[in-house]
């Protein structure tokens, strides 16, 4: 027998291409997983779900529910903490040098995100690429 499959509004919503811009999003979970990549010094990643609230520089709900893209992760590499601090200052985290930081306390909580446009084999598709700010207003 074949599988039903059962779609549902966010499936949907996963392949709509937003306008590149700044938005409003919260972040709904966050996952763990291991790397299956050849980097030693890379063995997990942490893959953020989240939701498009509305456009954060104009307000439009044009994009409202469309969840964020899932490329949107974080990793173990030592040298790739970075990405992380201005994600945690967005969230009004200060991150100075011996701060500890869990990034499971992130769900539920809404900051600014830019996504833009990338392409993906051959494909358009909505990307993060680690640019964070704090909710305006």
């Amino acid at each position: 027998m074949s599988p039903i499959i059962t779609f549902n509004e966010q499936d949907i919503l996963r392949n709509k291409i937003v306008t590149p811009g700044w938005y409003h999003v919260r972040v709904d979970r966050v996952l763990e997983k291991p790397s299956t990549g050849t980097n030693p010094e890379t063995t997990t990643i942490w893959p953020l779900e989240g939701t498009i609230i509305k456009n954060a520089d104009n307000g439009s709900e044009e994009f409202a529910g469309v969840p964020t893209p899932a490329g949107w992760n974080f990793n173990d590499n030592p040298k790739a903490k970075g990405f992380m601090i201005g994600f945690f200052s967005s969230l009004g985290a200060e991150v100075t040098p011996g701060t500890r930081m869990e990034l499971k306390v992130a769900e539920g909580k809404e900051l600014e995100v830019f996504i833009e446009n990338d392409t993906y084999e051959g494909r358009i598709v909505n990307r993060i690429n680690h640019k964070y700010r704090k909710l305006r207003g």
